[in-house]
């Protein structure tokens, strides 16, 4: 069993304080945040989270983009017994609003305009009955300013607050972090304090992370992958992190030559679009050290290109998921470029990866079959939602991913499908169930089946199959439109087959299968 199960968000936080006062801990244009000035912020916020009323154990959800001030709340609610929420900075009003209802949250931090979207106001427009309040990050609006709000904590002592920190347990859950299912409908898987700490150690010693990284995060925070593997691992480290709200090629170019940068996680498209772009041959990029990527098929050359184009030392990938805590295997230092492109590399320390059968036996090398996992990272529960956790988690404590795998004899795990639907688009998961059920909602559709279809540069776009309601005679561009003015835009389906009828089976299920076939051929 690894160590770190015994500790506590607050604790990793003070330790680096202590360790490294004035060492930058958040850089963000020409200002940085010291680890003493990320403590003192957190502290000065947590004081208002007592203030308002928030009780340990519950939960406050965060909806903005990497930036500074998302990292200070999240410590500030999380150090004193609250659990964080994340939302997608890609939703629309009513999917973040579902979020912040069903977790019951009493608290959000919303980011005023965003992109053109005011996230603080769209949040505040829906109807949330357990929430409290709506702190505005940036920008003016009718939602509490986080100035004024750090103002409500002015009466909470010091003694108040450090009795707060301290009654905050390991076992205790620190987040709530949202996934989706076949059935579409999200679902809050809950891990704890120990158990993230735990396994981001492990994740960080295994891709070297140290205090003298500069540690470049463009995954978004609302993922485990920019949250827990990002700014969190950083901390862990005492390493500087430098966050990026949005990907742009040209700018990254730009801030790995002028901050040195040393460590650049991201799905494999991030890299495939440094690699095509027109900056790179006048970009210096000797700092970069380490890379980690992950996704069911990662081609050699890109790994190759990695190493001998963009210059890192070491290329890892990885493999997890939300309900993992969000990692279960990842390379070693050493791997050969096939082993790196091709697997996920070997369980974690105190993991067990189980290839089963449908009845749950285990496989022999070799053999596709489930992903099981077993270990300190597996989650608590879902959140007010016993069935799907019983579905998910046997009563041994194996974990169902829902994907299909081969380990081979080393141990190292290949990703080869999908149990499920899902399909992965520029990165991100995408439930089809749940982009089906938003499309039968337009007046044009009477029937629908949504697959991925392989694209370029995004790996899956999302293709849907239509059958128009009598009568009617949809315009595929407005259908189109509407979607993605009502779903994240990774989700939106970005191309229509008008269809008399969808294939099925004796049974009345969809045939995928062959939708799959035609939308690769389309």
């Amino acid at each position: 069993m690894p160590d770190n199960l015994d500790r506590t968000l607050p604790e990793v936080l003070r330790d680096a304080t202590d360790r490294y006062p004035d060492r930058a801990a958040i850089v963000g244009g020409k200002a940085a945040i010291t680890f003493s000035a990320l403590k003192a912020g957190a502290d000065r916020l947590s004081k208002s989270v007592i203030a308002l009323g928030l009780e340990p154990g519950e939960r406050f959800v965060i909806w903005a983009p990497n930036v500074a001030e998302w990292v200070v709340a999240a410590l500030a609610g999380q150090q004193v017994g609250g659990v964080l929420v994340p939302i997608n900075t890609r939703f629309k009003g009513e999917e973040a609003g579902d979020i912040a209802r069903r977790s019951g949250a009493r608290l959000a931090f919303a980011t005023g305009e965003f992109l053109g979207v005011d996230y603080a106001a769209l949040l505040t427009a829906q109807p949330c009955p357990a929430l409290r309040q709506v702190v505005r990050l940036n920008g003016s609006g009718g939602e509490l300013s986080l100035a004024a709000f750090a103002r409500l904590g002015e009466g909470v002592s010091d003694a108040d607050l450090q009795s707060r920190i301290e009654a905050v347990r390991p076992t205790d859950v620190s987040d709530v972090l949202y996934t989706s299912g076949t059935t579409g409908a999200p679902k809050g898987a809950m891990t704890t304090h120990g158990q993230n700490i735990a396994t981001f150690m492990e994740w960080s010693e295994a891709v070297g992370l140290t205090r003298e990284d500069r540690y470049l995060v463009v995954n978004p925070f609302f993922h485990s992958f920019g949250y827990k593997a990002g700014w969190l691992a950083a901390l862990l480290r005492g390493a500087a992190v430098y966050p990026e709200a949005q990907f742009d090629a040209a700018r990254l170019l730009r801030l790995i030559e002028r901050q040195r940068i040393t460590l650049l996680p991201g799905p494999p498209t991030l890299f495939q679009s440094l690699l095509i772009h027109p900056g790179l041959p006048d970009a210096d990029l000797s700092s970069l050290r380490c890379a980690v990527t992950g996704a069911a098929s990662v081609p050699v050359q890109l790994v190759r290109d990695m190493k001998q184009t963009l210059g890192f030392d070491e290329v890892y990938t990885a493999y997890g998921l939300t309900e993992s805590s969000g990692v279960v295997s990842i390379c070693r230092s050493g791997d050969d470029l096939e082993t790196i492109a091709n697997t996920c590399g070997r369980a974690m320390r105190g993991v067990e990866i189980r290839i089963a059968s449908v009845n749950g036996d285990a496989l022999p090398a070799g053999t596709a079959g489930e992903v099981w996992v077993r270990g300190f990272n597996v989650m608590q529960r879902y959140l007010d939602d016993a069935a799907a956790t019983a579905a998910a988690i046997t009563p041994d404590g194996w974990l169902k991913t829902g994907d299909i795998g081969v380990l081979d004899e080393r141990g190292y795990l290949k990703i080869t499908d999908r149990l499920k639907d899902m399909y992965i688009c520029g990165g991100f998961n995408c439930y089809p169930a749940e982009i089906e059920n938003r499309l039968l909602d337009h007046p044009a559709v009477a029937d629908v089946a949504v697959v991925g279809a392989p694209h370029e540069r995004l790996g899956e776009v999302g293709h849907a199959f239509i059958v128009p309601a009598p009568g009617t005679r949809p315009n595929p561009d407005e259908v189109l439109a509407w979607v993605h003015s009502r779903m994240a835009n990774f989700k939106a389906p970005r191309r229509i087959t008008w269809m008399d009828e969808l294939p099925r089976n004796a049974s009345g299920k969809v045939q995928k299968f062959r939708l799959k076939n035609d939308a690769a051929n389309a």
